[in-house]
């Protein structure tokens, strides 16, 4: 979203997800396949994909906006409302009691592409909740919500419990994933629920103080103490942590990365294009980025620096001076110091757009 309120899109667009209507907004949100917005009257306008109604709001006035699968969530001032699919039938709005609790985030969330070897899941309809809440978010078919009380509610498929309300009235905030989802509390507890194959056991996630958690396909979370330790899928070691410390963890398609306290970049798993290897790197790193088949690692005096693999020029950065670096599948994207975004790679999609694109 430009600063002058223009919601600019690029990428995949077969739905027109990437068409966003002309006007001012305060907020946007991409899910898979449509995307909406928020107006600074307040209303709602989602485009792209309705099959099931995800792009169809109801009229109102609302504070915030989440688009998921095929479905979208936003807050009311008392309430939060629900639109598309909820398995076969279409999402009821949550009118929570009255209340003197106030609404005041949401966080964005979707499909993301499905990891090779997920199982599909089978959509079992459970009741929407009925309460206020603090924040949201979207995972594949299932969504969950802190409530201004600290719990933890949650809606949607529960073929794997991932909608299955953890115990607690202490969290921060939560993360839904694929299969399962992770909330964290304001001591650093991580609680999981859903596919026990991806995601920590009990024990495991009492066993530390956790700064961060992410919940998609793998998830990964950040120790006090400055370890790593993820859980999922395992097929190429993508979980198998390098022993460190370490300040940031990026989790790619089969391989992980952290950048440690020093500012060295250290990979694991999967290393088919060399994307792993990380033995030759010298200097000192801000940030890394783990995609595909290729990393990307950002250095302290602002270059870019690529390995791995290198088709579609995926790896080959244009000159300039960064403040951030974000890897995809086989397309690199950059922010520059002058606050415009580059873009390098396979472009199929309008993925990564030749020319910059301006704020």
């Amino acid at each position: 979203m430009r600063e002058s309120g223009q919601a600019v899109c690029w990428g995949m667009n077969n739905y027109g997800q990437s068409n966003p209507p002309s006007g001012k907004f305060t907020q946007v949100s991409a899910g898979a396949w449509h995307s909406c917005g928020l107006r600074e009257s307040g209303a709602v306008e989602c485009w792209g994909d309705d099959e099931y109604d995800q792009s169809n709001p109801s009229p109102g006035l609302y504070l915030a906006i989440s688009a998921g699968t095929r479905h979208s969530c936003a807050l009311r001032p008392m309430s939060t409302s629900c639109w598309g699919r909820r398995d076969d039938q279409p999402l009821e709005a949550i009118e929570p009691p009255p209340t003197t609790s106030v609404v005041t985030d949401v966080s964005s969330g979707g499909e993301g592409g499905t990891t090779p070897g997920t199982p599909t899941p089978t959509p079992t309809p459970t009741p929407t909740p009925t309460t206020t809440f603090t924040t949201l978010s979207a995972g594949y078919y299932h969504t969950c919500a802190r409530r201004s009380t600290g719990t933890i509610d949650c809606w949607g498929q529960n073929t794997y419990g991932q909608d299955a309300d953890p115990s607690g009235s202490s969290f921060t905030t939560v993360s839904a994933g694929i299969t399962q989802s992770c909330a964290l509390t304001g001591a650093g507890a991580l609680s999981c629920w859903g596919l026990g194959t991806a995601r920590p056991t009990t024990t495991q996630a009492q066993s530390s103080i956790f700064s961060a958690v992410a919940s998609g396909g793998v998830v990964c979370a950040v120790r006090s103490t400055g370890a790593i330790s993820c859980w999922g899928r395992n097929d190429n070691g993508q979980r198998d942590v390098t022993a460190g410390t370490y300040t940031a963890v990026s989790a790619g398609g089969f391989h992980t990365c952290g950048l440690t306290s020093a500012g060295a970049i250290v990979c694991w798993g999967w290393n088919g294009f060399g994307q792993s290897n990380t033995a030759t790197l010298t200097g000192t790193f801000t940030a890394v980025s783990a995609g595909y088949g290729h990393t990307c690692g950002l250095r302290n005096t602002g270059a870019i620096v690529c390995w791995g693999a290198s088709g579609n020029g995926r790896a080959t950065v244009p000159a300039g001076t960064y403040t951030a670096v974000s890897a995809g599948h086989s397309h690199t994207c950059g922010i520059k110091t002058d606050g415009t975004i580059a873009c390098w790679g396979l472009n199929t999609s309008g993925q990564a757009p030749t020319t910059a694109i301006t704020p």
